[in-house]
């Protein structure tokens, strides 16, 4: 038995003109678990992720979020319902400061009313966002132009963005692309700190097999479109399937 299934995709798929970038994928995350969502460039993964958190609507199936069916709600309605998603690449603000970016991203769970209020007029969403960044151990740039920060610190930042908004499911898009060793290292423990703490559910593109390898409790993975193989670490890594899909590359 999987539990408790906090998202589910149905035959789910996505055409660009003739091309078929996703095809009939039907998926099953179960809460409070990391699955992982591999396969080699050009797979779809990324293509599944967007249309999961309606940035493209599907071209035929369903997705399924808590029960209710989500297929075409607008990305902001679906934030709100509680999925989340950092991206390959940083969707910070870059000329605002480290801190201001994070409290834009709280103000964005107030109600109405409360978003009618200056961001800086409410020490809630002030403390809040603060007390995210110490977590990442950013607190001591929270003056610091976004822009101004290193790699690694601007993909902890684009993580922040994401758990300010309070979701249920956190889609990590290669979180830890471009990182060197040891950020990689310290950004995936901070991610299942955090995660344990919030009871979150994460699902998760990333192309260091170590890591897939090492937090998923489920793998799925793509080939072209399609969904080849699906099981725990140790099974996708004996799959035939996927070792000629990643042409015996390290899994």
């Amino acid at each position: 038995m999987l539990g408790d299934i906090i998202l589910e995709t149905q035959n789910l798929s996505r055409d660009f003109g003739a091309l078929r970038a996703l095809g009939h994928v039907d998926l099953q995350v179960p809460r409070g678990r990391v699955h992982s969502v591999i396969g080699p460039n050009g797979a779809g993964k990324t293509t599944f992720f967007n249309v999961v958190t309606g940035m493209y609507a599907p071209t035929a199936g369903r997705v399924i979020f808590k029960g209710e069916d989500i297929t075409g709600v607008p990305p902001e309605a679906i934030n709100w319902k509680g999925i989340a998603k950092t991206f390959q690449i940083t969707q910070i603000f870059r000329e605002l400061t480290v801190l201001e970016n994070v409290q834009i991203a709280c103000q964005s769970r107030l109600p109405e009313t409360g978003k009618l209020r200056s961001l800086w007029a409410a020490p809630d969403v002030r403390d809040r966002a603060a007390d995210l960044l110490k977590f990442f151990r950013l607190d001591g740039r929270l003056d610091e132009h976004a822009g101004n920060l290193s790699h690694g610190e601007q993909r902890f930042l684009d993580i922040c963005l994401a758990l300010a908004t309070e979701p249920e499911l956190l889609l990590l898009d290669e979180p830890t692309a471009g990182m060197t060793p040891s950020e990689t290292r310290e950004a995936v423990d901070l991610i299942m700190q955090v995660a344990r703490r919030r009871g979150l559910t994460l699902l998760l593109i990333e192309h260091d097999m170590s890591v897939v390898m090492g937090i998923s409790d489920r793998v799925t993975v793509l080939h072209q479109g399609l969904k080849i193989a699906e099981g725990t670490p140790d099974e996708v890594r004996a799959d035939p399937k996927v070792v000629e899909a990643y042409l015996g590359g390290e899994l």
